[in-house]
């Protein structure tokens, strides 16, 4: 399934549920989420931009694979994702077959859905606490992208296309990426 994805930064939760609630959207999930992102020996996933990744969601845990699709304006991924029955034994295989974590992630999330998009605020913990919450709005039309977020008071240039290395850099080092100009 293709992914597309913006992040807007800085949001104001309530503001923004109260919006969400407003136009109808629903709430599917709220809770903790525990991410490990995997390479492989030589570095190839990460060289290739793309993304291997075991993901617990509340009691769900997920394997996720996800191609990275060049595109300057959002960030757009073919995610292969699948459930798996026991997060801590997938770490296990993962690393037998030659793959080690190179980021862990945790984080806060707030899920909502509303016409075939999913709007997701988080606020990152431990480590990465130091990122202000954020929301991203992710589905399969660039165009609604933009639409909703409009909706919710943002303009084309509040979305961002990064992942979250690139969000977790520009805080940490805020002179070195001047937010237009991340387009990568």
């Amino acid at each position: 399934m293709r992914e597309i994805e913006v992040k807007i930064l800085e949001i104001n939760r309530d503001d923004i549920e109260k919006k969400l609630v407003s136009f109808g959207a629903k709430k599917i999930f709220e809770g903790e989420m525990h991410a490990l992102y995997y390479d492989s020996g030589d570095g190839s996933i990460r060289k290739n931009k793309d993304t291997l990744r075991i993901r617990k969601e509340g009691s769900r845990a997920v394997l996720a694979f996800k191609n990275h699709v060049e595109n300057k304006e959002v960030k757009i991924r073919e995610e292969n994702e699948v459930e798996i029955s026991d997060f801590n034994t997938m770490q296990k295989i993962l690393g037998f077959m030659g793959f080690s974590v190179w980021l862990e992630m945790k984080k806060r999330r707030i899920t909502y859905e509303y016409d075939g998009l999913h709007f997701e605020i988080d606020k990152y913990h431990g480590e990465y606490e130091y990122i202000p919450e954020f929301m991203e709005i992710e589905g399969m039309d660039i165009e609604k992208v933009y639409k909703y977020a409009e909706i919710l008071g943002f303009i084309k240039e509040d979305c961002l296309p990064w992942d979250a290395t690139q969000l977790a850099e520009y805080y940490k080092n805020p002179g070195f990426m001047i937010k237009p100009d991340i387009k990568s």
